[in-house]
């Protein structure tokens, strides 16, 4: 994966608009937990690609050390074989003299070359650490919108929940308003009430037929005195 791709994809994850995702989903607790899913295997991803990234720096890095303090040996080792030149010179043996000076001449050509090295490697150096800055930014930006993406899908589960809790409690409510109770009580006390009145009926004919026995019974008293008198007067 080139670096440029990594950086793409950290800039599109971490800029990418929730909100909007979350409108235009059918599902928006299905769409947060694929959104998570996909942010966390990215995450990771660019983690390995920008833990590599900052390897190949240092590794540069080093080398770039590396090339300076050659650079450093071999001005070190020219200037001594030009001392020691003159040394030789001074003391009658030029043979020996160049010798030592084409040494510091090789020691010069090889500080020159580390130099250049050195040089070549800084633009790079400076482009790359650069480039890890911003991974590093996007790979905290990605995180934080993880945490939020988290945090989102949660809020947004409770919620559900709760709509659901209220909408159950409300088909309670309405069910009860539809199939009211105290109508069914309504109707058992009105059924009693026909009932006690039924009963009272019948306790009204009862005494009525009682009192007419009674009458009767009177009646017919009243008939064997007279026959009992009128027997008494033709005696």
């Amino acid at each position: 994966m080139s670096k440029q791709t990594i950086l793409g994809r950290v800039a599109q994850l971490a800029k990418a608009n929730i909100n909007a995702l979350l409108d235009q989903a059918e599902d928006p607790q299905k769409m947060l937990d694929q959104l998570i899913r996909d942010y966390a295997s990215n995450i990771a991803e660019a983690e390995e690609a920008v833990a590599a990234t900052i390897g190949n720096l240092r590794m540069m890095e080093q080398d770039h050390q590396e090339d300076v303090a050659a650079a450093k040996e071999w001005g070190e080792k020219a200037l001594a074989a030009s001392r020691k030149a003159d040394e030789l010179r001074a003391g009658g043996q030029p043979a020996e003299a160049d010798r030592f000076d084409n040494l510091a001449k090789v020691a010069l050509g090889r500080q020159l070359q580390s130099e250049k090295e050195a040089r070549t490697a800084e633009p790079t150096i400076a482009a790359q650490t650069e480039v890890v800055a911003k991974l590093k930014s996007g790979l905290t930006q990605m995180k934080a919108k993880l945490g939020e993406l988290q945090a989102k899908r949660d809020e947004l589960v409770a919620r559900a929940k709760s709509a659901q809790a209220q909408n159950r409690m409300m088909d309670a409510v309405k069910s009860v308003d539809v199939l009211d109770p105290t109508s069914e009580l309504n109707r058992f006390e009105d059924k009693v009430r026909r009932e006690e009145a039924k009963a009272l009926g019948k306790q009204e004919l009862a005494a009525s037929s009682l009192d007419a026995q009674f009458e009767q019974l009177d009646a017919l008293g009243d008939q064997a005195e007279i026959e009992a008198r009128l027997a008494a007067l033709k005696g």
